[in-house]
């Protein structure tokens, strides 16, 4: 009798034991980076401004356990508590895909203090300072930690009417590579994935606009909007253990849209 191994390719994307800590988590690509990371063996840790069933139903089907964080991160917070609040409740986090975010959609000429505060908020201070706190607990523990980032098309180009959103997601890009920089030694990668035109809540209105919907099926070589499933692969491509020589990278995965 032959006794069945599991393939030598599926074992470097094993997961198995890990806590992931995915932020933005209740829908959209949120919700699949979670069920992806799960698919490969982690625990899962959602963090979202609302509870998140959804996600807890999909990640709990495939065997792994949910925990879930209800936390604005438009509010102000103690992040150094709130990463040790995690810890203590899923006994560590080896994983955090940063990936909350809001978009504010206005003419430069129009764009209101209020709603600039209110993306780089989300989009840029959060994700530091919860990956600063995240990291020292990856160093005080020895992990050989994975944190990724979800940076945009927009980390490369200007976009517009979305002043703050391309701003942070600049400053999402370039936070990668600082964080890069100084984690390597430690054992810690950071990278980022720059989705291209996703099927999400942010862009539902450009996708209910038919003129602006046929610009950019134009201009994406695929030719078609990017399903939140399109972003597994990368994730769990940066979150392997086998990828621990793949730091400071910004991947896009956008249909061949930076190509075109």
């Amino acid at each position: 009798m032959t006794t069945r191994t599991e393939p030598a390719f599926t074992r470097l994307f094993d997961l198995s034991g890990k806590v992931a800590l995915v932020t933005g988590a209740r829908t959209g690509l949120g919700k699949a980076l979670a069920e992806a990371l799960a698919s490969a063996g982690a625990d899962i840790v959602g963090l979202g401004s609302r509870p998140m069933p959804e996600t807890a139903g999909a990640v709990t089907a495939l065997g792994r356990r949910f925990r879930e964080i209800v936390c604005d991160l438009e509010k102000p917070h103690d992040f150094p508590a709130l990463a040790a609040d995690i810890v203590a409740q899923a006994h560590g986090i080896d994983i955090l895909v940063n990936n909350a975010g809001i978009i504010r959609r206005q003419d430069m000429l129009d764009y209101t203090e209020e709603d600039w505060d209110a993306v780089m908020t989300v989009n840029l201070k959060s994700l530091f300072l919860l990956s600063q706190a995240v990291a020292r607990h990856m160093v005080a523990t020895g992990r050989q930690g994975r944190i990724i980032n979800i940076a945009s098309l927009l980390s490369f180009q200007g976009g517009i009417r979305v002043p703050a959103y391309t701003a942070a997601k600049h400053g999402v890009a370039g936070l990668t590579k600082l964080m890069a920089n100084e984690l390597a030694p430690r054992g810690i990668t950071v990278n980022a994935i720059a989705p291209g035109y996703m099927e999400t809540d942010n862009t539902a209105a450009l996708r209910a606009d038919p003129e602006r919907t046929r610009q950019l099926m134009e201009r994406i070589p695929a030719g078609r909007w990017g399903a939140p499933q399109d972003l597994a692969t990368a994730v769990l491509f940066f979150a392997a253990p086998a990828s621990g020589y793949v730091t400071g990278t910004v991947l896009p995965v956008d249909g061949g849209w930076m190509a075109r």
